[in-house]
């Protein structure tokens, strides 16, 4: 991405600001809505999706595809960004906003080709600033990730997982059977990469996510030296970008049998 470090002090300026003036001040002050697909929104998403494209592209004028878009805005936004596309969510982690609950998060990528090739998510509560560039690192607040480096074994790992979004039998063997230690779950997707990223969990598991759940994200992780494959396919990045599964660790060799265990338990 031509202009990297230039663009990415931008967004993160952008991100911050819209955070501050526009997200914020309706934290516990909106309502929910539920959209068609039975996820919710509310106001503060709308606005600040809104706020966040504006920017953007002045920043730099691209296709932009937020997840408050309809699905045919996105499908043709993303058609028309192959070779550059903002992939914007707004408030990741709505449920969490409007209930009150502090982990959300703001999550920017551009995309190039299907991938990340700048990342910023931003969680306002805890003033966590999350970002790569590709072949640039991934950072939190200025310090290189992953911020923790102990590495477990599997039997003594934290895990994050997101049940509701596994097969019935994975889910079950996971919720039964777990081959780690510790489990959690938070809500925003973004922020989970980036806990994976910074060390904070040992490994990260979802059943599917839409390209605004892991372009930032994904990208982040993979600066910090993380791993990360689908459930059918070594390359994450095969398959649809609209239904992607996640198994990912930061370490290659607790990736490995965390990769093994999943695919067995399937």
């Amino acid at each position: 991405m031509a202009g990297g470090i230039n663009v990415l002090e931008k967004v993160i300026e952008v991100v911050k600001d819209v955070a501050q003036q526009v997200i914020m001040p309706r934290y516990l002050q909106v309502d929910r809505q539920l959209k068609a697909d039975g996820s919710f929104f509310t106001e503060a998403d709308v606005a600040a999706q809104n706020a966040l494209l504006d920017a953007l592209q002045r920043i730099r004028p691209a296709a932009a595809m937020g997840e408050e878009m309809s699905d045919a805005e996105q499908k043709e936004q993303w058609e028309k960004g192959k070779a550059g596309l903002w992939s914007i969510d707004p408030i990741d982690g709505t449920s969490n906003f409007f209930n009150g609950l502090p982990y959300f998060a703001i999550s920017v990528a551009f995309m190039e080709y299907g991938k990340g090739v700048l990342g910023v998510i931003y969680s306002p509560v805890t003033d966590e600033m999350f970002y790569a560039t590709k072949g640039g690192g991934a950072f939190l607040n200025g310090i290189a990730l992953p911020i923790k480096r102990y590495v477990p074994n599997l039997k003594s790992a934290t895990a994050n997982v997101d049940l509701k979004r596994l097969d019935r039998n994975l889910a079950a063997k996971v919720a039964a059977y777990p081959p780690y230690a510790s489990q959690r779950n938070y809500g925003a997707c973004a922020l989970e990469w980036c806990y994976t990223a910074a060390g904070y969990f040992d490994l990260y598991l979802h059943g599917g996510q839409k390209p605004w759940d892991y372009a930032a994200g994904s990208l982040i992780l993979e600066e910090a030296g993380g791993s990360m494959c689908g459930f059918d396919q070594d390359d994450y990045w095969a398959g649809s970008p609209w239904q992607r599964s996640v198994i990912a660790a930061l370490d290659a060799g607790l990736f490995a049998q965390w990769r093994d265990w999943v695919r067995e338990n399937r």
